[in-house]
């Protein structure tokens, strides 16, 4: 696989927001602070437990929140911005590592040098433009997580949105957060239910590398 670090990065936050000031109803369980995730380990940039994006994505991300309140759920998000540096981490974990622990939780069916070529993990992540996230339902009445027919960031066929050997429960689950993502203006993609970007993003050709820190953004 051909890795191109060679892009327009910038260290500059001041188009991001921190995405609770928007959306105070979130509910935040960012995986790669912690070591819960498809490496193991805490991830490069990662150095608060907390979602940013472009001041635009967060916008349209609180009208979906909105929506999903009146229909009795809130948004649960696992990612956001993610850095420029953490995406290189997770390319040469790919490339160089051996490690292959986290294989039976989150990649079992797969070889871990194939998760590139089947696009769950990208060498140039959209993560990094500031306006995708990663995110899921709660149900305010149970306080759980919505059954999606897959847990987030299981590399497998059955997490592709359109897949249907899951129940018809499952499905419309997804379909529910789907709807309501891209009537407020995010694009999913087609092997992850959890993903969306902002389909007029404002910095599509550039790539951020500050960490993921609120403080960070009051420099």
């Amino acid at each position: 696989m051909a890795v191109d670090f060679k892009k327009q990065v910038t260290m500059d936050p001041s188009g991001f927001v921190v995405l609770a000031d928007y959306v105070p109803a979130i509910i935040q369980e960012i995986r790669y602070y912690s070591s819960y995730n498809f490496i193991g380990e805490r991830i490069d940039g990662y150095e608060e437990p907390c979602a940013l994006l472009t001041k635009e994505a967060a916008r349209a991300l609180k009208s979906v929140s909105n929506e999903m309140i009146v229909q009795g759920y809130r948004l649960k998000v696992f990612d956001a911005y993610r850095p420029a540096n953490a995406v290189r981490q997770f390319v040469l974990w790919g490339i160089e590592d051996t490690d292959i622990r986290m294989k039976p939780y989150f990649y079992p069916d797969l070889e871990k040098q194939s998760l590139f070529a089947e696009g769950y993990i990208a060498s140039q992540s959209s993560h990094s433009r500031g306006s995708t996230v990663d995110l899921t339902l709660l149900d305010m009445k149970t306080g759980k997580e919505v059954d999606m027919g897959s847990p987030f960031d299981l590399f497998s066929e059955v997490s592709h949105p359109d897949y249907r050997g899951i129940t018809e429960e499952q499905y419309e689950n997804r379909m529910i957060l789907q709807k309501v993502m891209v009537r407020n203006g995010f694009v999913p993609i087609d092997c992850e239910w959890w993903h969306f970007t902002l389909g007029n993003e404002p910095f599509p050709d550039t790539y951020f590398e500050f960490p993921v820190s609120s403080e960070y953004l009051k420099r």
